[in-house]
């Protein structure tokens, strides 16, 4: 087919172009923003203690200048020791309540000067507030009580009866926050790469030395139980495991269930060192109903009964000689989730979490001293509980220090002093009592144990970082290397003077060995500066930036709008005239104010304050446009009566930004969470229960009127007219049927459930299959002469009649409000672009398809749907319950693309499949009777003027991130932006691409 501008190749081969381009801009960017650090393939042994200054024995014969036998091996050396440090448990029971999370919704603001004086723990400048977690804490901590609070009593109880040996902890985890990356991080001790996320759903082996690794290489003998990520990430590792699927997040009992079949059970058996019990329901319950559910309440719950039956069977075999005699009790959260139940950024919601820690043995009473808490107050039932804080960073390093075995090799954490100090083991003193030598206190006991441990851990850290800087690509910065190695050598130091002064002489009295003064708290507290700086450098720093190629990929993006925009010229001077040149520039206004408002949401990104509000503000710039296109009705003294109805609609998008609409349950549509929020309707009110599961099916029949009116206004194709009509119908049907066999209204029988919950969306989903596969069949195989306007609009009809249905059951039954306010929308858009093309005095159409307004309200739109719907860009945003309507077993590649149709329906595949209305309603209109090729050069113009802001946006994007790589933000906010931009703008441009072969 020929054009005014040469072949249909002609047009479609800048969209190619800008693919391939946009690509390899994507591809070198991320390869030089998204590296991973360097994971060494060194790990620790017992024989390495030999090559540090810790150890007591290598001290002793330093000081008598003499030699080890040459018969004498390292293991046996160390024998004593039992590797690295002594063992104060024998056996360890970690059970992981997956999403433990914690509440945003009360502060204390309280700056934390002086935390933890006794074990010398550094300030923390970022905990400025203290925020509390409401799933383990007690409600009284809290000024309003929520439904999900007090349903782990039994860890509040322990806690507060058992403040020595037990004990509650605000855990922070490093973002990004999804299970694997913080399984890794426990594991390995390290920090998390970003790149990681992308193996979330198929997780690859740690290689690196972990913690997993460690146990098993001492002999210890490993029982894992619930997750199978375990499984993935530790393949040959464990003596007996019980793995159970962990991705159909839409399962709630699967898991658990399997969990709880062996948990109790293995209690009583002495096959194991190291027990594992990783359970997902909060997890899953959260991702599909949200933290204020029934089903959320449910699970906890469960899990407090569980916890209860645990605590009895070890309590009752923990006496003398007893298999649990000096167990030790860990319960923990990998991460948090948000009130919506999502997790993977960097928000406190996400990154705080839960951890109880509990020895079956109870140290002495001088513990108090170490326990020393940040925030105290009284539980439920007026006891005080203390709530201390952990960092997940020093997960692996104070487990192995209590299981006496090396530390994971590439650990940058610190032994942790209250866990520590929670084993009665940790204060059990060295037999100093000989040679004029004063016996120790049981403090000073303690902190001569913890100095050494701390010693150990500093020398770890230090060659490990010597290590990694020298044979890693880019290192470490120099000037922060000689700090930290200067903190080292200063705390090195004194380390021979120290234990030289573990030997006072008889009559010391106590309070001056346990005194803040003493050496050994020094030697604390100096090993703690260490540890502390290395971290922050490792948090600043650690992540590896290829500059070279990230310029590159940023080179490419800017190359690419160059593209767009001498493309677009070239076709505005196809379209037009020359002479007619003066008359599209004179309307200034008109081109610049557009322009403007995408520089204004692109520059936007430089901050991560509008990146957070990204949908507002979108949204304002939306309503923006709207004030503008009523400046031609009011300079003209008419009602602008479209106009107002768009800014009417504008701020319905807000309220549904704003209050969101996130998790699909029975009580979660639009109507209800409106009413529930501004109204304040009970959620129990039957009426309301009935109006939210009838609405959503009022809306689709809607939605279907409105579709037989669309596709009866056109006189081509009637077969595939009635075709689209009656398969997009019989999708409506089904999808109503898929709602109410969720619905708690009536008793419905379980082949019905079936039937409804899954069999249904297949056939939707098949169904829309089909009408694609006859859509492209009928735009190659269709030989009649038909207006050009005509068929583009019935193509257009039948890609929108094909995908909706689909998007629709994805999106839940918030889906046909969010399709019906983008059809809103799009007809507002359109009738006041419409009307101001009947009124033009200018038989040129050049004029008014160069005005880029209705495709940036088009873009605006979008974007305020894809946060409408309950996105965000961060991969918390992303609704995992999408990817299981229909199915309930994981497969990657069936429910990653569900996954991407949910997350890109409304912002990316309806939009720009839509975008030929913006042509074909102004050409059907126009006195002219538009020559096909013209028709296609129009619209090749709106299609590069939509990428080309889509472009820009993402190129802003990419410049961000490059500001900002090294903020504090970066990996929780501005690489998770950039990632979604990313993929949105390959999309843009895939769909653009495909549809300019579809339609020309």
């Amino acid at each position: 087919m020929a054009t005014a501008g040469g072949s249909k190749w002609s047009l479609i081969r800048p969209f190619l172009v800008i693919l391939l381009i946009h690509s390899l801009a994507i591809y070198l960017f991320t390869r030089g923003f998204l590296l991973t650090r360097t994971e060494l393939a060194s790990y620790s042994h017992c024989s390495d203690l030999t090559h540090s200054p810790c150890s007591s024995i290598s001290y002793s014969r330093r000081r008598s200048n003499s030699t080890p036998p040459p018969d004498e091996s390292p293991d046996e050396l160390h024998q004593d020791r039992r590797c690295w440090t002594k063992p104060a448990v024998d056996r360890l029971v970690i059970i992981v309540l997956d999403a433990l999370r914690q509440s945003f919704l009360s502060a204390l603001p309280r700056l934390l000067s002086s935390f933890h004086k006794q074990i010398g723990r550094p300030n923390s400048d970022f905990l400025i507030c203290f925020r509390l977690f409401d799933f383990v804490a007690p409600s009284t901590f809290f000024k309003d009580k929520k439904p999900w609070m007090d349903k782990l009593r039994v860890l509040q109880k322990l806690a507060a009866a058992e403040g020595s040996s037990a004990r509650i902890f605000k855990a922070i985890a490093d973002p990004p926050t999804t299970s694997l990356q913080r399984l890794k991080g426990l594991t390995t001790g390290g920090l998390p790469t970003f790149i990681d996320v992308g193996n979330s759903f198929g997780a690859p082996a740690i290689v690196e030395d972990n913690l997993i690794h460690q146990l098993v290489r001492n002999g210890k003998r490993v029982l894992m139980m619930g997750d199978d990520t375990w499984l993935q990430l530790f393949p040959d590792h464990f003596n007996t495991s019980y793995p159970y699927p962990s991705f159909n997040v839409k399962d709630l009992d699967t898991v658990d269930n399997g969990v709880i079949e062996h948990l109790l059970p293995s209690l009583y058996k002495e096959d194991w060192d190291v027990l594992i019990a990783h359970f997902l329901g909060v997890d899953h319950a959260g991702h599909i109903f949200g933290v204020d559910s029934a089903q959320m309440i449910q699970k906890l719950e469960q899990y407090n009964s569980i916890l209860e039956e645990v605590v009895n069977v070890l309590k009752s075999q923990s006496g003398a000689g007893g298999l649990h005699e000096n167990t030790f009790l860990i319960v923990m959260g990998d991460h948090g989730q948000t009130t919506n139940g999502d997790h993977g950024g960097g928000t406190a919601e996400e990154v705080e979490t839960s951890l109880f820690a509990m020895s079956l043995q109870s140290p002495p009473a001088s513990v108090s001293s170490v326990l020393d808490s940040s925030f105290c107050h009284a539980d439920l039932d007026g006891r005080k509980l203390c709530i201390g804080i952990f960092e997940q960073l020093d997960f692996a390093v104070t487990i192995s220090a209590l299981l006496g075995i090396p530390f994971p090799f590439g650990s940058i954490g610190r032994v942790d002093p209250e866990i520590y100090a929670l084993s009665a083991h940790t204060w059990e003193g060295r037999g100093t009592g000989t040679n004029d030598c004063q016996p120790s206190s049981d403090l000073a006991a303690w902190k001569q144990n913890y100095a050494n441990a701390l010693c150990i851990n500093s020398w770890q850290v230090k060659r490990y970082i010597d290590l990694y800087s020298a044979t890693s690509v880019i290192g470490l910065p120099i000037e922060d290397l000689n700090h930290v190695s200067q903190l080292y050598s200063q705390a090195q130091t004194n380390w021979s003077d120290t234990v030289s002064s573990s030997y006072l002489p008889m009559g010391t009295p106590d309070r001056i060995q346990d005194s803040e003064e003493s050496p050994f708290q020094q030697q604390i507290d100096a090993y703690s500066d260490f540890l502390e700086s290395v971290a922050k450098l490792a948090r600043s720093a650690w992540t590896e930036f290829d500059g070279p190629l990230m310029g590159v990929g940023l080179s490419c993006m800017i190359v690419s709008l160059a593209i767009h925009l001498l493309a677009i010229r070239r076709l505005n001077i196809l379209c037009k005239p020359y002479q007619n040149a003066l008359s599209i520039l004179g309307n200034y206004f008109g081109l610049v104010s557009p322009l403007l408002l995408v520089a204004i949401r692109a520059a936007s990104f430089l901050s991560n304050s509008y990146i957070l509000a990204e949908g507002s503000v979108a949204n304002f710039l939306l309503a923006t446009t709207g004030i503008i296109r009523l400046h031609p009705s009011i300079s003209e003294w008419k009602l602008p009566t479209d106009e107002l109805f768009f800014l009417i609609l504008s701020t319905i998008i807000r309220f549904g930004i704003e209050i969101g609409m996130s998790k699909e349950s029975s009580a979660s549509t639009f109507l209800f969470t409106f009413s529930k929020n501004i109204f304040r309707i009970n959620e129990r009110d039957s009426l309301w229960t009935v109006l939210t599961d009838i609405f959503p099916i009022i809306l689709l029949v809607v939605l279907a009127i409105m579709f037989y009116k669309f596709i009866s206004g056109i006189c081509c194709w009637p077969h595939l007219r009635y075709i689209l009509y009656f398969g997009t119908v019989s999708s409506y049907v089904l999808i109503a049927l898929h709602w109410a066999s969720e619905s708690n209204l009536m008793p419905i029988s379980m082949f019905v459930q079936y039937t409804g919950r899954n069999f249904a969306p297949r056939v939707v989903y098949a169904i829309g299959f089909g009408l694609l596969v006859l859509s492209v069949l009928s735009r190659f195989m269709d030989s009649s002469r038909v207006k050009p306007t005509a068929r583009m609009t019935v193509l257009s009809l039948a890609l929108v009649s094909s995908w909706s249905p689909t998007i629709l059951i994805l999106l839940g039954r918030q889906g046909p409000f969010a399709v019906l306010i983008f059809i809103s929308g799009a007809w507002f858009i359109l009738k006041s672009r419409r009307e101001g093309c009947i009124e033009s005095t200018s038989r040129d159409l050049g004029a008014s398809v160069i005005d880029p307004m209705p495709v940036i309200q088009w873009s605006f739109l979008a974007v305020c749907l894809f946060f409408y719907t309950g996105h965000w860009c961060t991969f918390d945003g992303l609704r995992y319950g999408a990817a299981f309507v229909g199915f309930d077993h994981f497969n990657i590649m069936r429910q990653g693309l569900l996954l991407a149709i949910d997350t890109f329906g409304v912002s990316h595949i309806l939009p720009i499949l839509s975008i030929p209305f913006i042509i074909t309603l102004q050409l059907q209109n126009s006195k002219d009777n538009v020559a096909e090729g013209n028709t296609f050069l129009y619209l090749a113009q709106v299609f590069l003027i939509y990428g080309l802001i889509t472009a820009t946006t993402t190129t802003l994007t990419i410049i961000c991130v490059t500001i900002q790589r090294r903020h504090l933000m970066v990996w929780g906010l501005f690489a998770p932006k950039y990632v979604f931009d990313a993929i949105g703008l390959l999309v843009t441009d895939a769909l653009i691409f495909m549809a300019s072969l579809y339609y020309y």
